[in-house]
């Protein structure tokens, strides 16, 4: 009655659907350990960027610095307007042209935080389709491990509870594994779409800022 021995006793099924529960669930937790250190790592990069961008410095040496390769997300969105700006930088601005490059610029920014915000998401969906997913996968292998159970009752004709309960135990040894796959992939969908949330917003914050500094740039032209 021991874990490994429900698992080997089981019926082929049941094993199938623990297999699979039990590689869901590492899948699980290696997506939760890497955007958990993506997303650190992301707000890190980001902190040391605004320290550098609202020290009063040059936009055009941040570019030439952080922008030719930018290696994190607030340095794309900054890359994506700066380039932009650049393009029409030798353009005499009237009113009309300066509207234009401003709605370039801030579509610039806004094409790169979606584009980043997407890369950050990935596995999001995987994380959400277990945790919904997993406990009806691990009930499927309880059913059918019951259904086996009453199977091997009506072939040997005995109700005895020590002919049915190791068959019975396999079974809802399937629903433990499907439970333990997906609380934790709820939990950390959560947690991640939290941070993902504030992310976005504090990109988004800072495209506007940005935008705003270059449009009062584009005026004194």
């Amino acid at each position: 009655m021991s874990l490994w021995g429900l698992f080997v006793q089981a019926d082929i099924v049941v094993k199938i659907v623990m297999l699979m529960l039990i590689v869901a669930s590492v899948w699980v937790w290696a997506i939760v350990f890497e955007k958990v250190a993506s997303i650190r790592r992301a707000n890190r990069r980001a902190d040391a960027f605004e320290d550098k961008f609202w020290s009063g410095g040059s936009l055009d040496a941040l570019f030439d610095e952080e922008g030719q390769e930018p290696a994190h997300p607030m340095a794309t969105v900054f890359a994506a307007a700066m380039a932009e700006w650049r393009r029409s930088a030798k353009t005499l601005f009237t009113d009309a042209v300066r509207r234009s490059v401003q709605e370039r610029v801030e579509r610039a920014m806004a094409v790169a935080v979606q584009r980043e915000m997407d890369r950050l998401e990935r596995w999001m969906v995987f994380l959400a389709s277990v945790g919904s997913t997993a406990p009806f996968i691990g009930l499927f292998g309880t059913v059918w491990g019951i259904m086996h159970s009453f199977s091997a009752i009506a072939t040997m004709h005995n109700t005895n509870l020590a002919v049915v309960a190791p068959g019975i135990a396999e079974a809802l040894f399937a629903t433990a594994i499907g439970l333990v796959a997906a609380i934790p992939a709820v939990l950390a969908y959560n947690k991640i779409s939290s941070d993902l949330a504030r992310f976005a917003g504090r990109l988004e914050s800072f495209a506007t800022e940005f935008g705003a500094i270059l449009s009062r740039q584009s005026e004194e032209r």
